[in-house]
């Protein structure tokens, strides 16, 4: 199992800012060792700041690709739309090509249909990138996840279908009967670099099962993220209370 390197800020601001400034590190050591970076990017309300960090930067934006874990089954102008808010925030303000933003399909109608043209968009725009992805799946640079209070991540929800997929790159995941386009696990796993940002009290519960030695993964599913990269779990203190998290170090400022 990935042993992940967990860091713990004092608070949420911290927090956000020390994952806007790891991240930043991501993409420059990225492009720096094979002219590119691509991200995969994450929903939710914690990212939103460190978006609209991004977007203050000055970065090579031309090397920049992007797509996203997952995505709710709505329109890219529908104010649930991780897409919608990523592009708010942080994409329409930077000169990123269009050709390069990846949004995940959600207007045909039929997520299985949606999830396979994701798939297949991701395979074309892997393919200049890293020829030998279509054997088997491609390696992010950086894919952005969060927590959910459940222990879920991206759209795979606690003992859903979309956990076991393992012959995709994307597949439909589903909350309460609601249709979600996610990566799947394999896909996650071959990245990098894997980034879990999460903060609140909220979040503790679930943190204490996902670090334990008991918990089912198929209950708490973002035990299954184990990346053949490296995995950062950066936690504010209100995410993690009193627990005693294994390796968890304490962090007092941005790196």
């Amino acid at each position: 199992m990935t042993v992940p390197n967990l860091e713990i800020l004092p608070n949420k601001t911290a927090l956000i800012q020390y994952a806007l400034g790891r991240s930043v590190e991501i993409i420059e050591q990225a492009i720096a060792d094979h002219g590119y970076c691509t991200l995969a990017l994450a929903g939710g309300s914690t990212p939103k700041p460190i978006y609209e960090g991004l977007a203050q930067r000055d970065l090579p934006w031309d090397k920049l690709h992007i797509f996203w874990g997952d995505e709710r089954y709505v329109p890219v102008d529908h104010p649930d739309s991780n897409a919608g808010m990523a592009k708010r925030a942080w994409l329409d303000q930077v000169p990123i090509p269009a050709k390069q933003i990846w949004v995940t399909p959600t207007t045909e109608g039929d997520p299985a249909q949606s999830a396979q043209r994701y798939e297949d968009q991701i395979k074309a725009a892997f393919a200049p990138l890293q020829p030998s992805a279509s054997e088997s799946f491609p390696q992010f640079d950086l894919i952005w996840l969060g927590m959910g209070d459940d222990g879920h991540t991206a759209s795979l929800f606690p003992h859903t279908a979309a956990l076991t997929v393992a012959d995709h790159w994307v597949t439909v995941g589903n909350k309460d009967g609601e249709p979600r386009i996610t990566f799947t696990v394999p896909l996650i796993n071959h990245s990098r670099r894997v980034m879990v940002v999460a903060a609140g009290v909220s979040k503790q519960a679930a943190l204490a099962q996902v670090f334990s030695d008991t918990a089912a993964d198929a209950a708490y599913p973002i035990r299954l993220v184990r990346p053949t990269g490296r995995l950062d779990w950066l936690l504010d203190a209100d995410a993690v209370g009193d627990l005693n998290l294994p390796g968890a170090h304490r962090v007092a400022a941005s790196p």
